[in-house]
């Protein structure tokens, strides 16, 4: 009972209470911040796992490679014809890259170049390099497809 006396008589001191105040806060404010730092970690931490998964789901879709029934696909839905009887038809596949993938379409026994852009763009028409160089043009020349004069 003799120390308990002592404690009791020691923490009723104003000064000994503030000095007991100060460090019960200091020492919050301590436990506090680590609290903070290690949520903040926490979260940057799953973002970068989720970017990390974002880049690879990225890098496998970049594998995807352009077959003849999805570049049909691609193009009859550009031309809005009906994929079950659809009047343009996919004949080759060039240049078989996700970013660009020049195409042959025939329509109505006539044969053009054609380019997709990302695995969904669709067009006909000239394409040219950064050197100026018609890339439709070459293409058709390899392919012996005579140019309409439209």
């Amino acid at each position: 009972m003799n120390k308990i006396s002592i404690i009791k008589k020691k923490l009723s001191n104003p000064r000994v209470r503030r000095r007991l105040k100060i460090g019960l806060f200091i020492y919050g404010g301590v436990i506090m911040m680590g609290l903070e730092f290690k949520f903040a970690y926490d979260i940057g931490y799953f973002d970068a796992q989720a970017l990390k998964k974002e880049k690879n789901a990225g890098l496998s879709a970049a594998r995807l490679v352009l077959t003849l029934e999805s570049a049909q696909r691609i193009v009859t839905g550009a031309l809005k014809e009906d994929p079950t009887n659809p009047k343009t038809m996919v004949t080759q596949i060039f240049d078989n890259n996700q970013k660009l993938a020049s195409i042959i379409i025939e329509n109505d026994k006539q044969k053009k170049v054609a380019w997709i852009i990302d695995m969904r763009l669709f067009f006909t028409g000239d394409l040219f390099n950064g050197d100026g160089y018609n890339l439709s043009e070459g293409i058709e020349k390899q392919n012996n497809i005579i140019r309409n004069a439209d």
